[in-house]
């Protein structure tokens, strides 16, 4: 089984971040309340090329936190994780504290 996968072209590796379902006091959380669609980028493709041969390169890059689209990616199971794979265009924006 493979250990890493590097995405090709403009591809992007996310795996998703699960929100908790209860808080530190034992307070269980509603599934409307934490919803956000959010991963953290793993792994990224070098880029396209454009018609010039120039390689154009991703807009994200590893670790970055990221808010993915509701519907969309590939999933890819990899050492009993999952992960997905999003083209750099279909990731809405990145996340920042």
């Amino acid at each position: 089984m493979a250990k890493r996968l590097i995405p090709t072209l403009n591809r992007v590796l996310v795996e998703k971040i699960v929100p908790p379902s209860k808080t530190n006091a034992g307070i269980l959380l509603p599934e409307s309340s934490t919803k956000l669609n959010s991963g953290k980028v793993i792994s990224v493709g070098p880029g396209l090329r454009s018609n010039e041969g120039k390689t154009i390169p991703p807009s994200v890059k590893e670790g970055d936190t990221v808010l993915l689209p509701e519907y969309g990616g590939t999933q890819v199971k990899l050492a009993d994780k999952e992960f997905y794979l999003y083209r750099d265009e279909d990731i809405l924006g990145t996340l920042h504290e």
